[in-house]
């Protein structure tokens, strides 16, 4: 049996989700949601997903009541006789959460993948984890997609003459690397030291980057803080040119200030979340057609690792 297909979106990720269904070739499905008074909501399908694989897209940025309005979607599929229930988290929330880094934390990445088992979720599919390993707190598929797929074709159209791919720390030198492989080009990474979250007490590059067009690539942004850091101070050693692609804008706190003031070139960014205010130096890309292609790929249990260009 062939069982239909049915695309739904959290209020969250609206804009997104209605590009993904116009590119999978239908119209986004019918959701309420009703808010109380003290704040409490409720989430109700207006329409039958008894039988059909219902794909619910919700990124799960700040705040929380985006991951609870999803965590309620999923159990109302669930309770509504869904086939099969997948999850479409564009940016996954809480995934810089991924391991105790100190005493006495939580596991934040993993308490997220018990909620959206426990809920009722079949799948997920989600784009660039801050770290992989969180595949596997899940017991159920993940579908992680890259977003060097469509990174790299905007890159090679730049026609760089010195291109030089970059990490902005040690932990992105697997991403800087990959890339730098695929566009047979050099790499450099930055090493920094924190004072504590989101402050630099101090930074330094490893590698030539004086004459060099640098592209830094990172999973996301948030204040923009080591990213700008990094593009000063490689535009002071000479750098001829610095840009970043960066997966999720998270863009919190002085993020846009950072950015202007900065040296940076451009900002490339996804529409996994959207812009909180727009700007010169930022360009977004979307990932709409991507996850309409995997969509379907999913629905009709079809490969998608041609979907990968680097991992």
């Amino acid at each position: 049996m062939h069982h239909k297909v049915k695309i739904f979106s959290g209020s969250a990720s609206m804009y997104l989700a209605e590009n993904i269904a116009k590119t999978y070739g239908q119209d986004l499905g019918k959701v309420s949601l009703l808010r109380f008074s003290d704040g409490e909501f409720q989430t109700s399908f207006e329409e039958t997903v008894r039988g059909t694989d219902v794909f619910i897209v919700q990124s799960t940025f700040p705040p929380t009541d985006n991951l609870f309005e999803l965590l309620m979607m999923i159990d109302a599929a669930k309770r509504a006789s869904a086939n099969r229930i997948i999850a479409v988290i564009p940016y996954f929330g809480f995934a810089r959460q991924d391991r105790k880094d100190q005493p006495r934390v939580a596991i934040g990445a993993k308490m997220v993948a018990n909620l959206l088992s426990a809920a009722g979720a079949t799948r997920v599919i989600t784009m660039d984890l801050h770290a992989d390993q969180i595949q596997g707190f899940f017991d159920f598929p993940v579908d992680h997609l890259y977003a060097s797929s469509i990174f790299l074709p905007y890159i090679q159209n730049l026609n760089l003459p010195n291109l030089t791919m970059a990490a902005p720390d040690m932990g992105g030198a697997k991403r800087a690397n990959a890339y730098a492989k695929y566009l047979k080009s050099d790499v450099v990474i930055c090493y920094k030291q924190r004072a504590k979250a989101n402050v630099i007490e101090s930074m330094t590059v490893i590698g030539e980057v004086e004459g060099r067009d640098i592209v830094i690539v990172d999973d996301l942004i948030d204040t923009g803080g080591t990213l700008t850091k990094a593009a000063d101070m490689m535009m002071e050693r000479g750098a001829k040119s610095v840009r970043a692609f960066c997966s999720h804008a998270v863009l919190s706190g002085k993020a846009y200030e950072n950015i202007e003031k900065s040296k940076i070139t451009e900002l490339v960014v996804t529409d996994t979340i959207p812009l909180k205010q727009q700007s010169d130096k930022i360009k977004v890309i979307t990932v709409a057609d991507l996850f309409a292609k995997v969509l379907h790929s999913v629905h009709n249990y079809e490969s998608i690792s041609s979907h990968f260009i680097v991992s």
